[in-house]
């Protein structure tokens, strides 16, 4: 058991760690509104991750046919959503965030599900699942339903130290920053963000 959950926490962290859109934008958003809107982003990231493990473990050929069957589309949508969410960020102004005295625009749900959904739209997640579970030997046939949800709660868990630590990071300079270098950090995530989306359409294109 204690493997399994020593596992897990890496492989949560595998799938958190790199910087890619969903890091961007918790990190934008964090400097934005603050720790917990960062947190609720990573979180929605981290609940599509999990769904897919779940898949992962019970639905998987049926998931990978669908995928293959339909690639370009999904890797299509996905890097349009990218490119949505990158404009939207770069967009964003900082002097329009709440400040503490004011009500609050922005809901924790929303970033929840906005990131889930951005997320979502990438099922290529499948593979990476894949290879780490085949390379940490994470949950065979043989695995107990009890010990597979302690995997999935320990992915959880390694997903989840990762962002806390990495907004936790992020909102102690928070208050270093002014108006002005927070406006240009959002379009610089912006713009990098943008840019996965459209290397992404890019290579659909040319394969």
């Amino acid at each position: 058991m204690l493997g399994i959950i020593i596992k897990g926490i890496i492989i949560g962290l595998f799938i958190s760690v790199p910087l890619g859109p969903i890091g961007m934008l918790t990190v934008q958003r964090t400097l934005n509104r603050g720790q917990r809107f960062g947190i609720a982003t990573g979180l929605g990231a981290t609940t599509s991750d999990l769904v897919y493990t779940i898949i992962t473990l019970f639905f998987l050929s049926f998931v990978i046919d669908f995928i293959e069957q339909f690639r370009f589309a999904i890797q299509l949508i996905g890097s349009i959503l990218v490119i949505g969410f990158g404009f939207y960020t770069y967009q964003s102004n900082p002097s329009t965030q709440p400040k503490p005295n004011e009500s609050v625009k922005h809901s924790l749900a929303g970033d929840f599900f906005s990131s889930f959904a951005l997320t979502f739209s990438n099922p290529l997640i499948l593979f990476v699942l894949i290879a780490l579970f085949a390379r940490f030997e994470f949950i065979d046939s043989k695995t107990t339903f009890f010990i597979s949800l302690a995997g999935i709660l320990s992915i959880l868990g390694g997903a989840l130290l990762w962002w806390n630590l990495l907004t936790f990071l992020v909102s102690r300079f928070k208050n270093r920053l002014n108006m002005r270098e927070l406006k240009i950090i959002n379009q610089i995530f912006g713009f990098i963000i943008m840019l996965i989306g459209l290397v992404g359409i890019f290579i659909d294109l040319i394969k």
